[in-house]
């Protein structure tokens, strides 16, 4: 009897020592699992972009010059890809979209109306049209966990192209009122009174 309680005492020790020694095991199987996130990038304007943007003396400056620092990041986040360093790419990105989405807040309180605003968006329309595969093919080579960041910002990039586009297109004259009458048609023609005729005028 005292031999069976050994043994049983034996078994159940040995069980959670097995126990133990895969509980580690069991927890890494675990934290595998689990999806892993970078940071995402911060978005804001670099000082010296911001003193290039300021000298600008009118809206089109302010526009070429917001695009084509944009321009620089997009260049550069591209090339530490192709680098394989994520990180560096992905607060690039950060600086890109920070640029953009300053230039959209510059043009929202313009006038809609005026054709030099309206050029200036579409100006933004076509560099965004253009930007957009490129992002694309960026979040393709970049690992999961970065590629969630850069999927964000190919989002974010077409988003503004459709603001812009809206902003655009939105303020298209629209003619109303009743077409004028073709010239000879009846309606042209004044109608007269019976009562007024002469009798040998006046209808039967």
């Amino acid at each position: 009897m005292k031999s069976q309680k050994t043994q049983l005492k034996n078994f159940v020790q040995i069980s959670l020592l097995c126990l133990l020694t895969q509980l580690p095991v069991f927890q890494a199987q675990e934290i595998r699992q689990q999806p892993i996130t970078a940071p995402p990038p911060m978005k804001l304007v670099p000082h010296e972009d911001r003193s290039q943007i300021d000298v600008a003396k009118d809206p089109k400056a302010r526009l070429r010059n917001t695009l084509e620092l944009a321009e620089t990041h997009l260049t550069k986040a591209e090339a530490e890809t192709a680098q394989h360093d994520y990180d560096a790419a992905s607060a690039e990105l950060g600086k890109y979209a920070a640029l953009i989405e300053d230039l959209l807040a510059f043009l929202s309180p313009m006038s809609h109306d005026s054709n030099k605003t309206r050029d200036l968006y579409k100006r933004l329309e076509l560099t965004l049209r253009a930007q957009g595969p490129r992002l694309t093919s960026m979040r393709r080579t970049t690992p999961s966990e970065y590629a969630v960041w850069v999927k964000d910002t190919e989002e974010f990039a077409r988003n503004a192209r459709t603001e812009a586009l809206n902003s655009f297109y939105g303020h298209t004259v629209v003619r109303d009122g009743k077409p004028k009458p073709l010239s000879g048609s009846p309606s042209d023609k004044p109608t007269k009174d019976p009562t007024n005729m002469p009798k040998s005028e006046q209808p039967l």
